[in-house]
């Protein structure tokens, strides 16, 4: 019976019990966990799985929650960071009833609707202007106002099509608007990897409180999109402003679930209306467009002409109803907090009855009554710019009128004086608090929610069911002192019946079948054609490294190379700009030249300095590379153990990313940019160590380390028992199509890779880097080990630089090229 007991302390219900009572025992009516409502036996799930997870230990489970979401690859940039940051993830999700949500779900509904009806009048007949329901100054005034939009219909009608909100719940459980988002909405790709992380973290939970799945809404989403485009099939892309971008990772993330193009400005044209991507197939047509750019930059012939990231012409082929853009420019206008203090009478006039889920309170100074109010009550208030942009009086944004003293709160009342209308006055919202794990235990934080919604194929809108909270740093509930917040978590929908298990995926039934891996435009392309080059060339170093510090360095080894030998090899890293020559061939100084060519970033060329090339390439690549690919880049530089350990280790990472590209990559065209890059690299090194180590007075040290250079040491000592000479070795390394080292192996595989990817005419004649990667083939093919000299090998050279520029000036952007070219594809 005591053994019983004892054990009966230590199981998943008894932890979870002990974890709720102790975190509730300080009487916390205002939390979501202690404040009751019908949902106790829901959270005791919650817990008990996280008991079950981690035993007595809750850092254990929000390490494991946090690993997940580092493994999805999850991550967000701050504004002005050069790095990412990994996205913090709280293993406690949100628990919210679904007849509780039914009702939220209902407000946002009608938010959105009354925002599109809004929209359509502001762009329009402009009705609500003239009969006096809002103020002009409202519409005109706000820097999101674009004039050139008016009177122009999106194709199907719609402004919006996908919106988020941004809730906070009370202390006594009312659900309020704090914010909404409508330019570009971000979030809805954290929500869906909040979900996979916490899917992976309490496996079990999904079924034991029928959680309401996101694949639905995305599906309808994407398919109310498609409706909207005038062909049956059409194509979609995800413009993203770029890899800089806060929500970059993000949006890659999304774009790939979707099964969207990810694009950038410079990566579509506008021809006669109509909207095309830029292709290694030449131009293909873009039907829809998620637009994740500000609208300002998207189209510098209709909106802010300074714009260098958008499309020339895109507002014209919207207006041509050629393409869809979600959300159509000029949306924001509505963003603005100045708004929300019409909402409610816009509700009553326009819908004919009040807002179901209502905005915290807001007042507009453009209007006199308001502006006396929000004087008065300065003290009780949250003091915001009206439309955004900081105005004079709050320089750096928003802020309690109580914290704004003496010379601040004098300027703002001066400049209030001035400009009324840049300022709004907003009540100070006291948030509901959510339990997170905070040095082995609950703590109470206060959290807001940002939720989606979207139209389906039938126009109506679609709410996902959850989203994601944003939970505060301190235990001060007042939502402006929460800010953005430093956590995370995934906000689940729960009820009583069970829930389908619906995939984004339609049924193998109802699809048709395709094997044509789709559309590969021209910057993509280059991106992994660079990749594969950067990869292949730190490899290349390495090798040279490796030889060096394993035959002259290391104090371990036996006979060092001869002087002559390490002289050559000292020449090879030099000459590819790695380090400075060292003063001598001194161990001391030869250290110091290898520790430069392997970690200096500074000034010098160094692996460390390809690594981070390649990682940048990684990163605006994250739709097209697998997380493991994405997580190697990603990597940090060995740090530990002697130089020799750590070329180890970076060795043992460039297989590992070698093996993924050859055992994990679908052969598309993508793949073949990806190897191409490859096989101009490592030829173009194979060429160069010959040149420096396989000339006519080559001796036994420099055949052997050409052998290691080329990874060829076995398969020379497994053909030839007799020794080291050099024909044979220049055979091996240079003309054996057999050995995936060799020049001629490499070349074999550039013309078999330019023989498969897209050609722009039908008349069967090569185009010009298919000819001159047979020339190359032609050369290798009636070569002779004995005939391989330095003008041969120079040659070679010079002809693998041309065929590079040659694929580039097919395949790759070029600037201002000419959208018609003789060939050129259109569909």
């Amino acid at each position: 019976m005591a053994s019983q007991a004892a054990m009966g302390l230590f199981d998943a219900g008894t932890i979870a019990g002990r974890w709720i009572a102790d975190y509730c025992a300080p009487g916390r009516a205002s939390d979501v966990l202690c404040a009751g409502q019908g949902d106790d036996a829901a959270w005791t799930a919650v817990f008990e799985e996280l008991a079950g997870l981690s035993g007595d230990t809750l850092e254990h489970a929000r390490e494991r929650a946090q690993r997940h979401a580092d493994d999805i690859g999850t991550g967000f940039r701050i504004a002005g960071e050069g790095e990412e940051r990994p996205w913090p993830l709280s293993p406690v999700p949100l628990l919210i009833e679904s007849d509780e949500w039914r009702g939220i779900s209902e407000g946002i509904c009608q938010r959105a609707e009354l925002m599109e009806k809004i929209l359509a009048d502001i762009y329009g007949e402009g009705a609500l202007v003239r009969e006096g329901n809002i103020p002009a100054a409202l519409v005109t005034g706000s820097p999101f106002f674009l004039r050139p939009l008016t009177h122009l219909v999106p194709p199907g009608g719609y402004h919006l099509q996908f919106v988020a909100f941004d809730l906070c719940r009370g202390p006594s459980g009312e659900w309020r608007v704090l914010a909404d988002h409508l330019r570009a909405p971000a979030g809805a790709g954290y929500a869906l990897e909040n979900r996979l992380a916490m899917a992976r973290t309490l496996g079990g939970l999904q079924n034991r409180l029928n959680i309401e799945r996101h694949a639905p809404f995305f599906a309808a989403f994407k398919a109310g999109l498609a409706e909207l485009c005038r062909r049956t099939d059409p194509r979609i892309a995800l413009l993203t402003p770029g890899r800089l971008n806060p929500s970059y990772a993000e949006q890659a993330h999304l774009a790939r679930y979707l099964g969207f193009l990810l694009v950038e400005g410079a990566d579509l044209a506008v021809l006669d209306d109509q909207l095309y991507v830029r292709t290694i197939a030449g131009l293909k047509r873009i039907d829809a467009i998620w637009r994740r750019l500000d609208p300002r930059m998207l189209d510098p012939l209709a909106l802010d002409s300074h714009s260098a990231i958008g499309v020339p012409g895109v507002v014209d082929a919207m207006a041509a109803g050629n393409v869809v853009i979600a959300n159509a420019p000029g949306v924001a206008v509505l963003e603005a907090p100045a708004f929300s203090a019409f909402f409610p009478a816009l509700a009553q006039s326009m819908l004919g009855e009040g807002l179901k889920l209502p905005n915290i309170a807001t007042w507009w100074c453009g209007q006199d009554d308001a502006r006396c109010h929000v004087e008065g009550a300065l003290d009780t208030l949250l003091i915001s710019p009206a439309f955004g942009p900081s105005p004079l009086g709050l320089p750096d944004g928003a802020a309690l009128g109580s914290a704004i003293t003496g010379d601040a709160r004098a300027a703002l009342m001066a400049d209030m004086a001035r400009r009324p209308q840049d300022y709004v006055g907003q009540e100070v919202v006291t948030l509901s608090t959510m339990p997170v794990v905070s040095e082995d235990a609950l703590a109470p934080r206060p959290f807001t929610v940002r939720v989606f919604a979207a139209r389906g194929v039938d126009g109506e809108w679609t709410v996902m069911p959850g989203g994601f909270a944003r939970i505060g740093e301190h235990p001060d509930v007042r939502a402006p002192v929460m800010g953005e917040g430093v956590w995370s978590a995934d906000v689940c929908i729960h009820g009583p019946d069970p829930v389908a298990p619906v995939s984004l995926l339609p049924s193998g039934d109802s699809t048709q079948l395709r094997r044509n891996p789709g559309t590969l435009p021209s910057r993509v392309a280059d991106n992994l054609f660079w990749l594969g080059r950067y990869l292949e060339r730190g490899e290349a170093q390495l090798a040279a490294l490796r030889v060096l510090l394993g035959h002259s360095i290391s104090a371990d080894t036996g006979a060092a190379l001869e002087p002559g030998t390490v002289q050559k090899l000292v020449n090879l890293v030099v000459a590819n700009g790695a380090a400075p020559a060292p003063k001598s061939l001194r161990r001391a100084d030869l250290q110091q030249f290898a520790k430069t060519a392997l970690e200096d970033e500074a000034s010098w060329y160094s692996i460390r300095a390809i690594n981070l090339q390649a990682k940048g390439i990684g990163e605006v690549s994250r739709d097209r590379l697998s997380a493991d690919m994405i997580q190697l880049l990603d990597a940090p530089f060995p740090a530990k153990g002697s130089l020799l350990d750590k070329a180890g280790s970076l060795q043992r990472r460039y297989s590992a990313l070698a093996g993924l590209s050859a055992e994990h990559m679908g052969r598309t065209d993508a793949w073949r940019f990806l190897d191409l890059g490859r096989r101009i690299e490592r030829a173009v090194a194979a060429v160069r160590m010959v040149r420096a180590f396989g000339g006519a007075e080559a001796t036994a040290d420099d055949l052997s380390t050409l052998l290691d250079l080329a990874d060829s040491q076995i398969s020379y000592r497994q053909r030839y028992l007799t020794g080291i000479a050099r024909v044979p070795v220049l055979d091996l390394v240079t003309l054996d199509s057999y050995n995936p080292r060799a020049i001629a192996f490499q070349i074999g595989k550039l013309t078999a890779h330019l023989n498969k990817l897209p050609v722009l005419s039908d008349d069967g004649l090569a185009e010009p880097q298919q000819e001159q990667a047979r020339q190359l083939a032609a050369i290798m093919v009636t070569a002779r080990a004995t005939s391989i000299d330095t003008p041969m090998l120079w040659d070679l050279e010079n002809r693998l630089g041309a065929l590079s520029q040659e694929i580039a000036r097919r395949y790759f952007l070029q600037g201002a090229e000419p959208l018609r070219e003789a060939g050129m594809i259109l569909a």
